[in-house]
């Protein structure tokens, strides 16, 4: 892990050198240096942004900030009241201007070692150990953005950072920045106080706006968590680009996006977690189109006098914010009036006057009572010392104060001095330093400064409310409560409350949907839109249920459409295969009628029945129209009767050929005992009217009783039409009676086998049973399982495929006789089929 971090080290060390000395030079920092045996580093950006968006030219530094030059002098003033006997405190201070890798070239001069000024941090030995640098410990960076890339830097060194201004949560985690430590709260406890100050105006709805940054991200993602243990809610949460900064399309239209979101929202506060530049930007626009919201500050920006001054910000609302307690710096004004008098003067001073020369008399001052933001004060224009006395902050710079406070008591504890002397010289390490540090615990005025194990203090935050009410004298940024670390806010004022109550009535809960959507209320005054489930529909705010033939679309939420039936259509192609496998099966038949017609006096055509078969002719043709009745939408009277109809075809179908059987069974049957009984059976038409009149009375009752009917079976889209079998035991018995048939004229014909029966009526009855009966096994369960349109196609080729094996089997073999085989068709052929057969049976017996 260490060579990892060592190389790490050495190539961000190698390209940020790189990049500067390229574009800087050696000394393009600004930098106040003070000499010393223990020297306190320090990051400030004296200038807020640089030109790294320019695509050529040297980088430069731009937004020079008067109250970050008096924040780095409050670093200045505090080392020099830090009193060690005989050991004098250096400073070395560098503008970061805001960048990462400005700070992160600071940071590396810092951690030089003094023996050698012009050597790399990381020694050409990788398995020695890091050369101990001059900088003991580094006050700052401001945002947490910097903090962070400086934090993993200077961990290498164990050199203690202490920040007083960065407060994200991630810097908490100590396995990752083990040597930070801050003067201000973290976010952590930020976040809960906005929750706390939503709760005492009893707002239920916010907005959050974020930023795509450390700062902001944290931020606005602790919100949430935060948020979602309480009866609030956040209507949405927006997250700035990283780019939102910049004056581009690409930020306006960003900004337009969220105007109009926040312009349409129900929400009572919208909280704006993100930095200063991208505040100005928003609340810029939100002043010219005079929003008058109520906005929550975070730290970042909740004093800024940059955004204060906005012209016309009253127009955009009322303002609450958290800032860091504040305090003044003990002397820190009175210093500042009298800082330009020394001949000694550190090098941000001596830059400061060239950008605003103190002025000559007291009539060209600058005559306010507050700190004007830069951009909004003359090129070179003179300042007086009285002006740079009302820019003093009494948040950032008391942290730094107290940040210098920490350093000092450290010390005398780590060199054990009293008033008079240290026991130990200013010769140790900087981890030695840290781990003092780390264990401070004392009072600095009425502040009482300790660190957590997590780096942070136990400090609360002010809440302050931009009172906006007298216009010309401008914003007055007014302390109201406070924030405290055991997780309390002190009483707003009750005339607050109800202006804010009265202000922000207006915003309860009002909100309207677009069409396809419903109003739905998630929290106490939460409402959400969220679209229309399926079947549903909403002109805006409520959702309505689609009658069972409509339904809804996700695309069209706003209206009902009809369902389309769904049936099998004449024009499918299982329809087309089975209709014309009917008409063949049709065609076919009437054609076999013809021929026994023409053959009737034959003995082949006495062999199958003679006029039985043309009743089982047509109830085969029965059959196949019946095939006919599965096809189209279903109706009552036509559709709904098939199947009990082919019950009572079929068994018609069947009783002939059971009648049939009985005939060849008594005609070659010699056996008296047998042959008693199975004669009195030989009345084929009393046979055939038995048999097919028990089908037929079942079928009947099927009708009259529980009759299948129509039913309709709404789909998603579509509504499916089919004939519900309303009585499954009649249907179930239908067919339990055919098999039965089946399987009686199988075993008849089975026997019959033996007999000389010369056109084998009785091996291809056997073979057209047991086709019917395997037929309706296999048809049986897909027809019980199967769902959909194409559940009457089942029945269909079931009845299709059981007609044809009787006309194909039983019928066909008698016509292919009676066209091509003519010879066997008289009855001398039968004649001398049956003497030959039972010749070689009696020879048979004889050998045996």
């Amino acid at each position: 892990m260490f060579y990892l971090c060592v190389s790490m080290m050495f190539l961000m060390w190698l390209f940020v050198m790189s990049v500067f000395h390229s574009s800087l030079g050696q000394n393009s920092f600004l930098r106040a240096y003070s000499p010393g045996n223990i020297i306190i580093g320090g990051l400030f950006p004296i200038h807020l942004k640089t030109n790294r968006t320019n695509t050529s030219g040297p980088l430069s530094c731009s937004d020079y900030d008067i109250q970050m030059f008096l924040r780095s002098q409050v670093m200045i003033y505090a080392i020099s009241k830090i009193n060690l006997p005989n050991i004098t405190i250096g400073y070395d201070i560098y503008d970061t201007c805001g960048d990462v890798s400005l700070a992160l070239r600071a940071t590396l001069q810092l951690l030089k070692n003094q023996s050698d000024p012009q050597s790399c941090l990381v020694p050409a030995d990788a398995q020695s150990k890091l050369p101990e640098p001059e900088t003991k410990v580094v006050i700052g960076e401001r945002t947490s953005e910097v903090s962070i890339a400086v934090a993993r830097l200077v961990a290498l060194s164990s050199v203690a950072q202490i920040s007083y201004g960065s407060t994200s949560e991630l810097l908490s985690r100590k396995y990752k920045f083990p040597t930070f430590l801050r003067t201000v709260p973290s976010d952590e406890y930020q976040t809960r106080g906005m929750v706390e100050l939503v709760k005492t105006f009893y707002w239920q709805t916010v907005i959050i706006v974020g930023s795509d940054d450390e700062y902001g991200k944290y931020g606005s993602d602790g919100l949430v968590e935060t948020f979602s243990k309480t009866d609030i809610c956040i209507e949405f949460v927006h997250i700035l680009s990283a780019d939102f900064n910049k004056n581009d399309s690409q930020t306006q239209t960003e900004l337009t996006k969220l105007l109009e979101k926040i312009e349409n929202s129900s929400a009572e506060a919208i909280i704006l977690f993100t930095k200063e530049s991208n505040v100005e930007i928003i609340l810029e626009a939100a002043s010219k189109h005079k929003f008058n919201r109520t906005w929550i500050a975070s730290d970042a920006w909740s004093s800024s006098s940059k955004i204060s001054a906005i012209p016309g910000i009253q127009l955009a609302g009322q303002v609450f914010g958290f800032i860091f307690k504040q305090k003044e710096v003990p002397g820190f004004k009175d210093y500042v009036m009298s800082m330009f008098n020394g001949t000694q003067k550190n090098a941000f001073v001596e830059y400061h006057l060239t950008q605003h020369p103190l002025c000559s008399n007291q009539s060209e001052e600058v005559k306010v009572n507050y700190c004007l933001p830069n951009n909004q004060l003359k090129s070179e224009q003179c300042l007086g010392t009285s002006f740079l006395a009302n820019c003093i902050d009494r948040d950032e710079s008391y942290n730094i104060y107290l940040a210098v406070q920490v350093i000092g008591e450290g010390l005398r504890h780590l060199l054990k001095c009293d008033d008079h002397h240290c026991e130990r010289s200013s010769k140790f390490t900087a981890s030695e330093l840290l781990s003092e540090i780390q264990k401070v615990n004392f009072t600095v005025g009425t502040t009482c400064i300790f660190f957590n194990r997590d780096g942070d203090p136990s400090l609360g935050y002010d809440i302050v409310y931009w009172n906006m009410s007298e216009f010309n004298k401008g914003v007055q940024i007014q302390t109201i409560g406070e924030y405290l670390p055991n997780g309390k806010i002190t009483k707003v004022p009750e005339f607050l409350v109800h202006l804010i109550n009265q202000t922000g009535s207006v915003y309860n809960c009002a909100k309207t949907c677009d069409p396809g959507q419903e109003l739905k209320k998630i929290k106490i005054c939460c409402k959400v839109c969220v679209s229309c489930a399926d079947g549903a529909f909403s002109p805006g705010n409520a959702c309505k249920r689609c009658t069972d033939n409509q339904y809804s679309i996700a695309e069209q939420r706003d209206q009902c459409f009809n369902k389309t039936d769904e049936f099998l259509l004449w024009t499918d192609p299982f329809s087309v295969i089975l209709s014309s496998l009917a008409v063949v099966g049709i065609i076919v038949t009437i054609v076999f009628a013809v021929l026994f017609a023409v053959y009737l006096k034959t003995p082949i055509v006495k062999a199958v029945g003679g006029y039985l078969c043309f009743l089982e002719l047509f109830s085969l043709v029965a059959g196949f129209c019946l095939t006919f009745t599965f096809i189209g939408k279903p109706t009552e009277k036509i559709h709904c009767v098939g199947v009990p109809l082919f019950g009572v075809s079929f068994t018609l179908c069947i009783s002939c050929i059971l009648a049939n059987l009985l005939q060849i069974l008594v005609a070659f049957n010699f056996d008296l005992n047998v042959g008693s009984w199975i004669k009195k059976l030989n009345k084929p038409l009393l046979v055939v009217t038995i048999v097919s009149g028990i089908q037929v009375a079942l079928s009947v009752s099927w009708l009259i009783v529980k009759p299948p009917i129509p039913k309709e079976t709404p789909g998603k889209v579509t509504i499916l039409q089919q004939c519900e079998t309303q009585s499954p035991e009649y249907f179930i018995a239908m067919l339990a009676y055919n098999a039965f048939l089946g399987f009686i004229c199988f075993v008849f014909a089975f026997k019959g086998k033996q007999l000389p029966d010369l056109y084998k009526n009785a091996s291809l009855i056997t073979i057209s049973m047991l086709l019917f009966v395997v037929i309706w096994i296999i048809f049986l369960p897909i027809y019980l399982t199967l769902t959909g349109k194409y559940k009457p196609a089942v029945q269909s080729a079931a009845i299709l495929t059981s007609c044809f094996s009787v006309l194909g089997c039983h019928l066909a073999p008698k016509c292919y006789i009676m066209l091509f085989r003519k010879e066997l068709n008289h009855e001398s052929a039968i004649t001398e089929y049956i003497r030959n057969h039972y010749e070689r049976k009696g020879i048979s017996v004889v050998q045996s």
